[in-house]
Formats: structure tokens, C-alpha cells, sequence
């Protein structure tokens, strides 16, 4: 799977050839090309979603921009990607494992969108302060980060108490919906980039085709995308959006700049705790959560990696960054048994680290924005939903897939909802009363319900898919105990609420603690049949 004139293949667990512990393992393999043409374009998605973000919907000045918040956030990603390299080549060294993979990490792009249309936005709309709203999404990270050093205690324990089944469910919904959907659509309004260069990835990387020269798919793809759509222009077709005088606009922004610390601003921004505070610890709860489950996916393809270390990490960086001006935080990426099967090892984090501080500090990102089609890049994202999506099923016994679809469905819920609230904002419908919901329930889209549902997803599917996991396994007390833990999560409204606060469902809450009696007597007063051998074994497998 890893060496000079093979095509890595997305089939996990395989045991290579290693060599004595203790050995200095390679900084640099063949299948690092591929893994950091295909992670290195992720990362360069997020930073032109970040810029997008800042420039045109919180309309930052340029100065802000280029001069203080992408410097800031390549400094993070320098030290995120470096030191998961580390832990990787260390891993290697201590163990003689030549299959050991890097974490991937970098800002989370759904929390960019949390971080600019909950915090920063409506402090630009009420000052007109874009100074303001920069000091109160530093301060938000900070908040955050505080909320990770606290958990970071707990966070080996969660890990050991929660089935595998359970923590890989969330991550399969989210890598369906929040990963792979988007992708898929854009490539449908862009068929002759999007399909073509799906193509390309999938021969490359799932059927294990060999290209000319030994060029790594995503490059490939890259290549084909960007030669479709500067070629269209020749036509008069302009597919894919590019034009010359935008290319020529953006060598505008090139120049030098590095981070400079605003400890200052980000205190500043205390004055808006209020806000911060009520979106800071739910949203911190929830990257612990997404971070446990990515620890947990690495773990199902071979890399075991110490749980407090990463939240650890994913903490400081995240306060460093902070510091230094980036108001978005650090997040251990879903995505690694993708990485890894294009066979990634240490050196692709440590490209991508040397690639984040190119791009950011020399004023690069707007001029490949302006050179490379986005929707060639897109199937990639597609590619590792789909890792993501199977992981689950492919790393658990069989007998656990109906949990596994139990824990997908909030995702499912959460995602569906946020597109039927998007389209009626388009419409200039910002707020559904009491009568259009009726309306719209009446339709059979219950959309109150697939808001209900929905919030909090990461955490109810854990709770929902650990009880099944439970109550398959005939472990009932156990699942009791992840019900009464829902009713609790329930009652604070950190699962299926809105905002935080106690009783914001308590029909919900109570329903839960009532389905925890309900196990605990089953647990208590059913008599359980013992599954036969026959029975255990197809189960498993």
C-alpha cells in the first residue's frame, strides 16, 4: 500500500512490513503526494471560504484581512500540522509501525460560518465596528479554548466508556451530510468540472488506477479542473467563473505579512461576553465531542493517539492563534482514514505546514482563488464524506448497524432543516410564526420537529446511537445510564435545544428519563435469551 510504484487504495487495516522500534522512520513516502495534494486542496478550500467570509459577508477591510486575520490563521495551521506530524513520526519511532498516519486540523469551516453569522456579524451590524466584531470572535476562541483545557480531563475516560460504534455513527452523518452533499451538488451545477474530475479521484484512489509519471489524483484533478474551465473561456462559455481581469485584480494583494499579537483585542472583546458566553461552552462541548469521535476514527484505522494530548493541542493552538489575531478556532479534522488510505504518513502535515505559511503570509490565497476553479477541488470533500460515511460500518461489528443508522439521523435532521431555512430566507422569510409552521407541517415537512431533531446533532447522536449499541449488546443498564444522560443534556439544551437553558423541552427531557427507568427495570426484571454461537457469529461479521 506504501511504496514507490503502488497506488494507495482506501481499504483499511492492512498490517505493511515494519521495522525494530526505536528506528528513524522516513519524514517523506510516495503515498505523501497524494495525501498533501488532496488534504493541501482542503486546506486551501477553507482558507478562500474563510476569506470569502470575512471580505464580502463581514466585509472586513483588506487590511484586517490580509494584514492581521490570514497571517494569524497560517500561523496556526503551521503549528497544528507540524506538530500532528510529530506525534505521527513519533508514534513511528516508538512503535516500528511504518503505517502511522498524521491528524489532519485546521479551522472548521462549519464553525467559520458559526463563528461570522453568530458572533461577529451581528456586533459589525449593531457598532458598524469591524475592529469590534475582530475583538469579539477572539475573544469567542478564547472562551472556547478555556472550555477544551477543562475537558481535556475527562476526554480519555468518555473515549473508553463510549462505544466505537456510537462515537463513528456522528462522524458518518456528518461526513453524508456536512462533507459530502455540498460537494456533490456543486458538481451537479458544474457537471463538466465537477463529474470529470469525481472521475479522476475515484479511479485514482478507489480503483487504484496508475497515472502517467506517478501523479497523485488530486493533482490530477486539479490540472483537468482548471484547464476545463480557463479553456471554456476561450468558447465564451466561462465554466467554472474564472476571468483574466480578476486574475490580474488579485496580484493586488500580494505582498508580506506576518501575525502580530492582539492579546489586547482579544480581551477587548469581553465586553460582549453575554453573547459570547451562550454559544461558547455548547459549541466548545461540541468540538469535544467531534474531536473524541476523530481520535476514535484514527484509532478504527490503526493510529492510536492519546486523547488528552489532542484536545490538549487543539486548545493552546487554538489560544495561540487567538492571541495572535485569528478569530477562528482549531479543530482536529474528520477525515483521517481518508488521508491515510491515499497513503499519508508524517510528511504531508509537515508540507501542509510549510504550505499554510506560504499561502498566508505572501498574499497567495486570492490569486489561486482566481486561478483554480473551487468545484474541482470540491470532489475531493466528496471523497473523504465517503470514506467517513463507511468507516462506521466497516470498523464495527455488524450487529451495531442499526445504531449506527440511529446515530446518522439527527445529522440528517439538522442538515435538512438548515437547507429549508436557508430557502426561506432567500424568500425574505427570516422568521416562521406559529401559522406557517402549521402550513408548513401540514405539508408533511415538520420542519419544527426536523429542528428539534437536528440541534445539538453531534451530541444526541452519540446518546442515541450508544443506548442502541446498549440494548443490542443486552447491556441495559449501561444504555440506561446514556438515556438519563440525554435527559439531562436535554433539560440544559445542549441536545435538541436552541440555546442553552433548563426546560426549554421538557416534555423531551422527561421522555428521555423515562425510557432510562424503562431500560434500568428491563435491565433489573427481563429475562434476556443468551444469543447462540451461530447467532454471535453472523451478528459480527
Amino acid at each position: 500500500m506504501n511504496n514507490a510504484t503502488s497506488t494507495p487504495t482506501p481499504v483499511l487495516g492492512s498490517r505493511p512490513p515494519q521495522w525494530l522500534p526505536g528506528s528513524r522512520p522516513p519524514l517523506w513516502v510516495p503515498g505523501d503526494w497524494n495525501a498533501f495534494f488532496g488534504f493541501g486542496t482542503n486546506i486551501l478550500v477553507n482558507l478562500l471560504t474563510m476569506t470569502g467570509l470575512l471580505k464580502y459577508v463581514l466585509q472586513f477591510p483588506d487590511e484586517l484581512v490580509f494584514g492581521r486575520i490570514l497571517p494569524a490563521a497560517g500561523l496556526m495551521l503551521f503549528l497544528s500540522s507540524a506538530w500532528y506530524a510529530y506525534m505521527a513520526y513519533d508514534l513511528m519511532r516508538k512503535t516500528g509501525r511504518r503505517d502511522v498516519c498524521a491528524l489532519p486540523s485546521g479551522p472548521g469551516v462549519g464553525h467559520m460560518f458559526i463563528g461570522t453569522l453568530l458572533i461577529m456579524l451581528p456586533i459589525k451590524i449593531q457598532t458598524g465596528d469591524p475592529i469590534k466584531a475582530w475583538e469579539a470572535g477572539l475573544a469567542w476562541v478564547f472562551l472556547q479554548s478555556v472550555v477544551f483545557f477543562v475537558f481535556s480531563i475527562f476526554g480519555s475516560w468518555i473515549r473508553k466508556n463510549t462505544p466505537r460504534a456510537a462515537l463513528l455513527a456522528t462522524l458518518s452523518g456528518i461526513g453524508i451530510t456536512y462533507i459530502g452533499m455540498r460537494p456533490a451538488l456543486e458538481m451537479m451545477s458544474t457537471p463538466l468540472i465537477g463529474l470529470l474530475c469525481f472521475a479522476v479521484i475515484l479511479v485514482g484512489w478507489f480503483g487504484r488506477v496508475r497515472f502517467a509519471f506517478g501523479m497523485p489524483a488530486g493533482l490530477i484533478a486539479l490540472l483537468v479542473g482548471t484547464l476545463i474551465a480557463w479553456g471554456s473561456n476561450l468558447v465564451g462559455l466561462n465554466i467554472g467563473g474564472l476571468s483574466f481581469s480578476g486574475l490580474m485584480d488579485s496580484f493586488n494583494h500580494f505582498g508580506f505579512s506576518v501575525p502580530i499579537p492582539a492579546i489586547g483585542h482579544t480581551f477587548s472583546g469581553f465586553e460582549f461576553l453575554p453573547l459570547l458566553i451562550v454559544t461558547a461552552i455548547p459549541f466548545g462541548i461540541y468540538d469535544l465531542i467531534e474531536a473524541l469521535d476523530n481520535v476514535e476514527s484514527a484509532g478504527a484505522a490503526g493510529d492510536e493517539y492519546s486523547t488528552k494530548r489532542v484536545l490538549l493541542t487543539d486548545g493552546i493552538v487554538s489560544l495561540v492563534g487567538g492571541f495572535m489575531g485569528n478569530p477562528y478556532n482549531l479543530n482536529v479534522y474528520i477525515g483521517h482514514p481518508g488521508w491515510k488510505a491515499m497513503g499519508g504518513r508524517c510528511g504531508y502535515a509537515f508540507a501542509t505546514a510549510g504550505m499554510a505559511l506560504v499561502l498566508t503570509w505572501f498574499g497567495i490565497i486570492a490569486v489561486l482563488l482566481s486561478i483554480i476553479p473551487v468545484v474541482a477541488a470540491l470532489p475531493i470533500l466528496l471523497f473523504i464524506g465517503m470514506l467517513i460515511g463507511s468507516q462506521a460500518f466497516q470498523e464495527t461489528p455488524l450487529r451495531h448497524a442499526p445504531a449506527i443508522i440511529l446515530g446518522m439521523m439527527p445529522h440528517i435532521a439538522s442538515w435538512t432543516a438548515s437547507k429549508i431555512e436557508s430557502a426561506l430566507a432567500a424568500t425574505g422569510v427570516n422568521h416562521v410564526d406559529a401559522a406557517m409552521m402549521q402550513a408548513i407541517n401540514a405539508k408533511g415537512v415538520m420542519l419544527d420537529s426536523l429542528v428539534i431533531f437536528g440541534n445539538g446533532s453531534a451530541l444526541s447522536g452519540v446518546v442515541l446511537a450508544a443506548m442502541a449499541v446498549f440494548v443490542i449488546d443486552q447491556k441495559l443498564y449501561r444504555a440506561a445510564a446514556f438515556c438519563a444522560a440525554g435527559s439531562v443534556f436535554t433539560g440544559l439544551g445542549f441536545m435538541h435545544g436552541e440555546r442553552i437553558g433548563w426546560t426549554e423541552h421538557p416534555q423531551l427531557a422527561a421522555s428521555y428519563l423515562l425510557v432510562a427507568l424503562f431500560l434500568a427495570g428491563c435491565g433489573k426484571f427481563a429475562k434476556l435469551p443468551a444469543r447462540s454461537t451461530v447467532q454471535e457469529a453472523a451478528l459480527s461479521h
